[in-house]
């Protein structure tokens, strides 16, 4: 039931601490990124989802930081759909730097409604409906 879709991304120079490395948030918005855009490659988008009075708002989030990134850095990141139920949708990420691995999460999301009423994830996104 894995649904994958790889990323490049450059650490910038705003992204980073006085040292040059990468921010510990940062990789949390890599990881947004990465949602982002296995989402438009599979013909949707967040702006669609929102626009039909859906959100996915994320309820739980880990990171496990094994290497820094450092500025200029080209990351890649590859993000997983690991399950998906009727109101949640989980993701597994790889940060790679080369063939080095940098960092690993998961991050849980619930689908729900303008007033945080919970809603099923398919009515959110139908492509994921074959998953469940």
């Amino acid at each position: 039931m894995n649904r994958s879709h790889t990323t490049e991304i450059r650490v910038r120079y705003a992204e980073t601490d006085a040292m040059g490395v990468l921010h510990h948030a940062g990789y949390l918005i890599y990881f947004e990124i990465g949602r982002t855009e296995a989402l438009r490659e599979d013909g949707g988008s967040y702006a669609d989802v929102e626009k039909a009075g859906r959100f996915l708002v994320v309820v739980e989030a880990n990171v496990k930081y094994r290497s820094p990134a450092r500025y200029d850095d080209l990351l890649t990141l590859v993000t997983t759909v690991s399950r998906v139920t009727p109101a949640k949708l989980e993701h597994e990420y790889e940060l790679r730097r080369g063939e080095k691995l940098i960092a690993t999460g998961h991050t849980v999301l619930a689908c729900v409604d303008a007033e945080g009423k919970v809603h099923r994830v398919s009515d959110a996104l139908p492509a994921l409906a074959e998953l469940m």
